[in-house]
């Protein structure tokens, strides 16, 4: 799995790549905010992203603005990486759309660890996604009838829009994938058979 990780600290820079690397992901190292933001403009971003705080070009609460206002990167998991750890730098980096907020320097384990938990969560949206398509698909192919149906008491025939009267398997072949097989019931059987030998 793809990870774009964008920070302006060479030495940090290096570290998440050796080890993103060895967690076998496959890290897209970015030195600043606009380097990160062409990534993230580009066709089939990856779909987790860390992202520091404060960076040249534009900051990690930014990009993070950015990918939630996009709808093709909304589904992005964002992680701010920062040295910026009092209650209220937490809470404004969580408020601003981002999924996780972890503090410098970092405890290599727990990123570890909440990165496999992003990425099952990517992994599930996925999945999701593909579903939610799949039945749209289907449910576009799917022709539904609703409303009143004028029928006949007698003969049984529909009525269509154009105040055309037309045979049942006429009507309902026109406005469903149904198809017809045709037999005879046992009672209309009966009565057949008594006409005939009557």
């Amino acid at each position: 799995m793809r990870i774009l990780t964008a920070d302006d600290d060479p030495m940090l820079r290096h570290g998440l790549s050796v080890q993103l690397r060895r967690w076998g992901y496959d890290p897209i190292v970015c030195a600043s905010g606009e380097e990160a933001r062409a990534v993230l403009r580009a066709p089939d971003p990856p779909r987790i992203a860390l992202l520091d705080r404060t960076m040249p070009g534009a900051g990690g609460i930014e990009l993070c603005a950015e990918i939630r206002a996009d709808a093709a990167l909304r589904s992005i998991y964002v992680m701010l990486l920062t040295a910026a750890d009092t209650r209220d730098d937490i809470l404004s980096g969580l408020d601003g759309g981002a999924d996780e907020y972890l503090t410098k320097p970092l405890d290599w384990e727990m990123l570890r660890a909440r990165l496999k938990t992003a990425a099952r969560i990517v992994a599930l949206q996925h999945d999701l996604a593909l579903r939610v398509a799949e039945l749209q698909d289907a449910l576009a192919s799917v022709k539904q009838l609703s409303g009143l149906l004028p029928m006949c008491s007698y003969c049984k025939r529909i009525r269509d829009d154009g105040d055309y009267w037309q045979q049942l398997e006429t009507y309902l072949s026109h406005h469903s994938e149904a198809e017809f097989s045709h037999g005879i019931c046992p009672s209309c059987l009966e009565k057949v058979e008594k006409d005939f030998s009557g």
